[in-house]
C-alpha cells in the first residue's frame, strides 16, 4: 500500500507542470495572415518550454529558448478560411490567409470614416466586407526602447457595426484591393496625428542623424521631464454665473455682435485666449417642433460646447473633427429656441473656421446658423496660462517605433501606406533624408527589402496665393517626390483633394483609390497606369523651357480645358514669376516674354497652388516639382 501511495505523490514531484503558452496580442481570433509567404508565428512560455502548433492537419514543433522566447513559420498558404490553430492549449479560430498592409502616418492615417459620416453616409451603412479586417493599435510612447507586445487590440470586420473605427484611407484603400483580386485585405493601422517622421523610425533607422541619436540617449537615461502645470485660468463667467449663460431664464446684458463663421481676433477680440460664448435665438416652424435634428458647427478653434434650449447636446475638446451633433427628439420646439455655443481657445485664432457647414435640420427642414450672433467674454486667460515645459513624448525620435511598431515587426506583410509630413513641413529639407530613412529602416526591420512602400503627397492647405512665394509645403512636397528613387515605392499624389481652411481634408476614398492604384502596380506587378505626370527633365530652347515627364499614360490633358496652369518661370536669379504654358508633343512647353533667359521651373510650388490642373489621362494629376535645386 506505501508503495501504490508513494507512486502518484512522486509524479506530481517529478513531472514538469504544463506552462501557459501566451501570444502576442496582433496574433489571436479573426487575424489576417500574409498569403503564400512563411508566416511567423511568436509568443513567450516557460524556459525549454515545448511548444506545438497544429494548423491545416499538420503540427509545427518548437521549443522555446532558456528565457520563454519562442517562434517558428507556417508554410505558404493560400488565400482563403476561416482556418482554426491550436498552439498548445489555445486555440485561435477565424483565421483568414490574404494580404496584409501595415498603414500607419499621423491624422490623416488616423482619420476614422465616422469622421466623415455625411460625405461617406452611404458607404458607411452599406459595409458588408467581414474580409476586410483592421488590427487598431493603440496610441503608445516609449523612449526607453523597442517593447515586445501591445497591451491591446482587436482584429475587426469590415461590418456597420464595426467600420466607423476604421482609417478612412485604409479602408477606401482595402476596398479597391478586394474587388481587384477578391482575396482578405487585412490593415495594421499605427498612427498617431500631429506626429514627426522621426518618432517613428527606430534608433537604428537614425543612425546617420546625430541630433536625433543624443536626443535618444538623453531620453533613455533621464527620461521624459515630468510637466509643470500651468496656473489655472480664472473661473469663467458663464459657468459660475447664477443662472449659467447657457440658461433659457438668463437675461443677456452686456453682449456684442459677432458673426459666424469667422475668428474672433478678425472682429474686434485682439490676442484673445480663452473662453467666449455664442448665443442666437432661432425661430422653428411647427413641422421641426419635437423632431430629432442634427446640428452642423463646421470646425471651432479650438474645443466647444452646445447647448439648445439649456440643454448640452455635444462637445468637442479639439479643432477636429468638424461638428455634427445630434439634437434628440423631443428638444426643439415651435417659435423661439435658444443656442449657446460655449467655445474654448488657448492660441492663435479662436472661433468658427469659414467655409464649413452651419446649419440645423430635420429629415425635411432646415435652419442655416451662418450670419449674426451675440458674444460675450467667460474668461480671458493671462499670458502665464498658455506657457509650458511640456514635452510631448509622441514627437521624441523613436518613441512611437519603440511602443507602436517594434511590436509589430515579426508580422509578415505584403506592403506598408504612409501618410505624413504635416508635422515636418517646418523643416522641408531634412526630409528629404528622413523619409528614405524610414522607408529602409522599416524594410531592414521586417527582414523584407523589396517590401513595398506606399505613400501620399501632401494635398493642398492655406492661403491661396496669387503671387509666387516660397512654401515650406511645397518644398515638404518635393522631397517626396525625390522619395520615388528608393526602389519599390509609389507615391499618390494629392494636390488637388486638399481644402484651404482644413488640414483634415473630406475626400478620403480618392487618397485611398489612388494608393490601392499604386499597389496594384507596384505590390501586384499589373501593367496600370498608377500614377499621374512625373517631372523628367527640363531643356531650354530659346526662351522657352521644354518639361518631359514620366507616367503620363494615354497623355496629358488639363482638367478644365483650359491652357496649364500654375506654372513658373525664373531666370539665373531665380526671381519667380507666372509662366505661360501648353500642352505640345505631350510635354509642357513654358515661357514668359519678361524672361529672355530663363533658367528654372517650377510648377504648384505653393501652400495651396489655385488651379493645379495638369493631369494624364486616366485623370491622375501632376505632382508639383521643382527645377531650381
Amino acid at each position: 500500500m506505501k508503495k501504490w501511495f508513494l507512486l502518484p505523490l512522486c509524479c506530481c514531484i517529478f513531472s514538469k507542470p504544463f506552462a501557459q503558452v501566451r501570444l502576442p496580442r496582433l496574433v489571436r481570433d479573426s487575424m489576417i495572415l500574409q498569403r503564400d509567404e512563411k508566416v511567423k508565428l511568436w509568443g513567450w512560455a516557460s524556459g525549454k518550454e515545448k511548444v506545438t502548433v497544429r494548423f491545416n492537419g499538420k503540427a509545427y514543433t518548437t521549443t522555446a529558448d532558456t528565457s520563454g522566447n519562442w517562434s517558428l513559420y507556417l508554410p505558404p498558404t493560400k488565400a482563403g478560411g476561416p482556418y482554426t490553430l491550436t498552439i498548445n492549449q489555445l486555440t485561435l479560430r477565424d483565421i483568414l490567409f490574404g494580404d496584409v498592409w501595415f498603414c500607419s502616418g499621423q491624422s490623416n492615417m488616423v482619420h476614422q470614416l465616422g469622421v466623415h459620416d455625411v460625405t461617406y453616409a452611404r458607404d458607411i451603412s452599406e459595409a458588408s466586407h467581414p474580409q476586410i479586417r483592421q488590427f487598431l493599435v493603440p496610441t503608445l510612447t516609449n523612449v526607453a526602447g523597442p517593447q515586445p507586445d501591445l497591451p491591446t487590440g482587436y482584429w475587426k470586420p469590415a461590418v456597420p457595426a464595426d467600420i466607423r473605427t476604421f482609417s478612412a484611407v485604409a479602408w477606401f484603400f482595402a476596398r479597391k484591393l478586394y474587388e481587384q483580386y477578391k482575396v482578405p485585405i487585412g490593415i495594421i493601422n499605427a498612427s498617431v496625428g500631429g506626429t514627426p517622421i522621426e518618432a517613428w523610425t527606430s534608433e537604428a533607422g537614425l543612425k546617420n542623424f546625430p541630433a536625433q541619436l543624443a536626443l535618444i540617449e538623453k531620453n533613455k537615461t533621464a527620461g521624459i521631464p515630468p510637466i509643470t502645470p500651468a496656473p489655472a485660468p480664472p473661473a469663467d463667467a458663464g459657468l459660475t454665473a447664477t443662472p449659467a449663460w447657457y440658461q433659457p431664464d438668463y437675461t443677456a446684458t452686456g453682449w456684442r455682435n459677432i458673426h459666424i463663421p469667422g475668428y474672433w481676433e478678425d472682429q474686434g477680440l485682439k490676442d484673445l485666449n480663452g473662453v467666449v460664448w455664442y448665443r442666437r435665438e432661432i425661430t422653428l416652424p411647427s413641422t421641426m417642433a419635437g423632431q430629432p435634428a442634427r446640428v452642423f458647427l463646421g470646425r471651432i478653434v479650438d474645443a466647444d460646447a452646445l447647448y439648445i434650449n439649456g440643454q448640452q447636446v455635444g462637445n468637442t475638446a479639439y479643432q477636429y473633427p468638424q461638428r455634427r451633433y445630434t439634437v434628440p427628439a423631443g428638444l426643439l420646439k415651435a417659435g423661439k429656441n435658444l443656442l449657446v455655443i460655449r467655445v474654448t481657445n488657448t492660441a492663435g485664432k479662436g472661433g468658427f473656421v469659414p467655409d464649413k457647414p452651419y446649419s440645423l435640420f430635420t429629415e425635411n427642414d432646415s435652419i442655416d446658423l451662418k450670419g449674426d450672433w451675440t458674444y460675450k467674454v467667460g474668461v480671458a486667460f493671462p499670458p502665464v496660462a498658455n506657457k509650458s515645459n511640456r514635452i510631448d513624448p509622441s514627437h521624441q525620435p523613436a518613441a512611437l517605433y519603440n511602443a507602436m511598431v517594434a511590436p509589430l515587426i515579426p508580422y509578415t506583410l505584403k506592403g506598408i501606406c504612409w501618410y505624413q509630413g504635416e508635422a515636418n513641413t517646418g523643416q522641408p529639407a531634412a526630409y528629404t533624408q528622413l523619409l528614405p530613412a524610414l522607408i529602409y529602416d522599416w524594410r531592414a526591420q521586417w527582414k523584407q527589402e523589396q517590401l513595398p512602400f506606399l505613400y501620399v503627397q501632401l494635398p493642398g492647405f492655406m492661403d491661396y496665393n496669387y503671387w509666387p512665394v516660397e512654401s515650406n509645403w511645397a518644398l515638404l512636397r518635393d522631397a517626396q517626390l525625390q522619395a520615388l528613387t528608393v526602389p519599390h515605392t509609389a507615391m499618390a499624389v494629392a494636390i488637388d483633394l486638399g481644402e484651404w481652411n482644413d488640414i483634415h481634408p473630406d475626400n478620403k476614398k480618392d487618397v485611398g483609390e489612388r494608393l490601392a492604384l499604386a499597389a496594384q502596380k507596384v505590390a501586384y506587378g499589373e501593367p496600370v497606369v498608377y500614377s499621374g505626370p512625373l517631372y523628367q527633365s527640363a531643356v531650354v530652347e530659346d526662351h522657352h523651357i521644354i518639361v518631359s515627364f514620366t507616367q503620363t499614360g494615354s497623355g496629358l490633358i488639363t482638367a478644365d480645358g483650359e491652357a496649364p496652369a500654375t506654372f513658373e518661370i525664373a531666370g539665373a536669379d531665380k526671381k519667380f514669376v507666372w509662366a505661360q504654358a501648353k500642352i505640345v508633343d505631350n510635354k509642357i512647353v513654358v515661357w514668359n516674354d519678361e524672361i529672355p533667359h530663363p533658367a528654372y521651373v517650377r510648377y504648384a510650388f505653393s501652400d495651396n497652388p489655385v488651379n493645379p490642373n495638369l493631369y494624364n489621362r486616366e485623370k491622375l494629376p501632376a505632382s508639383p516639382f521643382r527645377t531650381d535645386k
